[in-house]
């Protein structure tokens, strides 16, 4: 071998041992960080600076030099330029409670009529795995879900829902919100900040899930949902506005869907909601499932700062839900650390 070669040789194993120096010392630094694409790096021959990832057992930030510039950027801005949107079940709910699976806002719904209650459970059951099928098209499963939809609230008011119905389900259920989350809405209202809960479940049981479970209302909410009309015996006559499912949720909804402030005061009680929200032009956007990131797609946001909480299925998921959102939070976390991030991005 040559001198050249063996030189060479040399250098790159200078490189190489440079490269992982720097690496070790970053790690002992800072336990937690470390550079995700590092060996595909060395393998390659890159000499790019990579994204550096943030990883602890409770949570995944795949580019943390990109979510401190987003952060700079929000706070610069101020609170009167960021929104929040959330979805509901599983975001703003524990996924999991007393080791068992928490209920859904859909879910927890019984009519007080078994033979309806069953019939509900069956095209849950027919078209749940439709859903999640990977070989199905977007188009046709939205198809699908419109039927789903359109069949379940159908069977809703055939089956002689009540109010009173609604009420004794929300007491009996197995659901909770996480904890924080109100200690989130508090700091959000007294900001100032809007909030706009989306869900394709039910407007009328999930602000019932409020009052049972945090017991107040807060003026900075609004909740985009599928609205009931009761008569005045409270027996399901009618839903109003467009459907709203798994897969039209999101910001266009404010536009097709029912007014849904005229029932609870307080809790819907933004003024111009419509034009507040899409003019503040920061989103801070916290889901449980990748397709919950469309929830922004009718803003023109400058800056948006994704959260997403993976709660079931964390190995298989890890990878895709960490590309697309800023934030992962695991093991079905509490809010205590998105509390922490929205303090952060409102200080001066």
């Amino acid at each position: 071998m040559t001198p050249v070669g063996l030189l060479s040789i040399g250098g790159a194993i200078n490189s190489t041992i440079n490269a992982g120096l720097h690496l070790l010392l970053r790690i002992r630094s800072q336990p937690y960080r470390a550079c995700s694409k590092f060996f595909k790096t060395l393998h390659s021959g890159e000499s790019e600076k990579l994204p550096v990832m943030y990883q602890t057992r409770d949570m995944v930030i795949r580019n943390s030099d990109l979510l401190e510039k987003k952060k700079a950027a929000v706070r610069e801005a101020g609170p009167c330029n960021l929104q929040v949107i959330a979805d509901f079940d599983g975001t703003l709910t524990k996924y999991w409670i007393d080791g068992r699976r928490g209920h859904s806002s859909h879910g927890l719904l019984q009519q007080g009529n078994p033979e309806y209650d069953a019939k509900r459970e069956d095209l849950y059951n027919y078209y749940h795995p439709l859903e999640y099928s990977p070989v199905i098209p977007v188009e046709e499963k939205v198809k699908l879900m419109e039927e789903w939809w359109g069949k379940t609230h159908g069977l809703l008011i055939e089956g002689g829902l009540t109010l009173d119905a609604i009420r004794r389900s929300v007491s009996c259920s197995a659901i909770a919100f996480r904890d924080g989350v109100a200690d989130l809405f508090e700091y959000l209202e007294d900001k100032g900040i809007p909030v706009l809960i989306f869900s394709a479940g039910l407007a009328d049981v999930i602000e019932e899930v409020f009052r049972q479970k945090l017991q107040r209302s807060f003026k900075n909410i609004k909740i985009v949902s599928n609205r009931m009309v009761f008569d005045d015996n409270g027996c399901l006559v009618s839903f109003r506005g467009k459907t709203i499912h798994v897969l039209n949720k999101n910001e266009h909804s404010l536009d097709m869907s029912a007014p849904v402030h005229d029932q609870l005061g307080v809790m819907n009680g933004l003024n111009n909601e419509n034009h507040s929200v899409k003019t503040r032009t920061n989103v801070l956007l916290l889901g449980d499932h990748i397709g919950d990131l469309g929830m922004s797609d009718g803003l023109n946001y400058e800056n948006r700062i994704a959260v997403g909480f993976l709660n079931d299925n964390i190995d298989g998921s890890i990878q895709s839900y960490s590309e697309a959102f800023d934030i992962v939070y695991l093991n079905d976390a509490s809010m205590g650390a998105t509390v922490d991030l929205v303090t952060e991005l409102c200080s001066e």
